[in-house]
């Protein structure tokens, strides 16, 4: 996990997962290696077998933009994952930059604050990284995970509470590790984000087979199924909206159709929080009502029912 050859890791990782008879290819008898062989690729895309030997191994590391536009046909590279692939690459060019000595703590914009603190959706602010920063209580009563301090790639492995949310989790999964891996782009070999790959490498063996895929995907918002403990099914829009000059922070929203069975569970949740806030107030407790937690809070350990 250096990131010393990303390029290389991220080519061949593409190689094998290109079934030969969709490029053309016929195979005769039983391969001993998943994928297209290096000269095959080479072939296909137009270049010597030394020189893609050389981009796997990490003996060349400046490509051309044209011969990463080939290889990116070749492996069937969808939008995202060819400009993936371009990034990596790019970094290169440019003088290198100093290691940071301390890695700064993140501030959400008081504007971006104040607005998930009005809006009366669920609605939380991550990361690049997909460290949660802040957050909504509608967004912590649909899954107590997304609250300040937590990581969002840690939850989905670890938490067997926030597994349970997810009917297709697998499928889950697959997306959020394939967003990551769009959010972070070449940095991979980033302090942090090399911390969280390790332990998550080492806790969860899902985690290891699809970080190892190397699969990207746009950092978009979609349809998303969940099987809530109060409410029960919930049918769910998510939206990503990047925050302007954040680094990279997203703001994720979770909405309802209107009138539908899900827009009335969410109701629902938002009610229970209003209950549980009277009752505090009545009894004289002081409770955490703050509609948008500090960043930097700490994480929990994970949740068990």
């Amino acid at each position: 996990m250096t990131g010393a050859n990303t390029l290389g890791e991220y080519l061949r990782a593409r190689r094998e997962l290109v079934d030969p008879a969709t490029v053309g290819l016929r195979v005769a008898g039983v391969r001993r290696t998943p994928g297209l062989r290096r000269e095959e690729v080479a072939t296909l895309a137009g270049i010597s077998a030394d020189y893609y030997l050389r981009l796997e191994q990490g003996r060349d590391r400046h490509p051309s933009p044209q011969v990463l536009d080939a290889l990116a046909r070749v492996f069937g590279l969808d939008a995202a994952a060819a400009d993936y692939l371009l990034s990596l690459v790019r970094p290169a060019a440019g003088p290198a930059e100093p290691p940071a000595r301390r890695p700064r703590r993140e501030t959400v914009p008081a504007s971006i604050r104040q607005l998930i603190a009005a809006v009366n959706l669920p609605a939380f602010v991550e990361s690049r990284m997909f460290d949660v920063l802040a957050a909504n209580p509608r967004a912590t009563a649909l899954s107590p995970s997304m609250h300040p301090g937590e990581n969002r790639l840690r939850s989905m492995f670890l938490d067997p509470a926030e597994r349970d949310l997810y009917p297709d989790w697998q499928k889950a999964i697959a997306g959020l590790i394939a967003s990551f891996r769009a959010s972070i782009g070449p940095a991979a070999d980033d302090p942090r984000i090399a911390q969280l790959v390790g332990e998550l490498s080492l806790a969860s063996e899902p985690f290891r087979k699809l970080w190892a895929r190397h699969d990207v995907r746009a950092l978009a918002g979609g349809a998303v199924t969940m099987n809530h403990p109060e409410v029960g099914p919930l049918e769910l829009w998510r939206e990503k909206l990047p925050i302007g000059d954040s680094g990279g922070q997203l703001l994720v929203l979770y909405h309802a159709e209107p009138g539908s069975d899900s827009a009335a569970a969410l109701d629902r949740l938002a009610d229970g929080l209003a209950d549980s806030a009277a009752s505090a107030r009545s009894s004289g407790v002081s409770g955490s009502g703050s509609a948008v937690s500090p960043p930097g809070a700490g994480s929990r350990a994970p949740r068990t029912r």
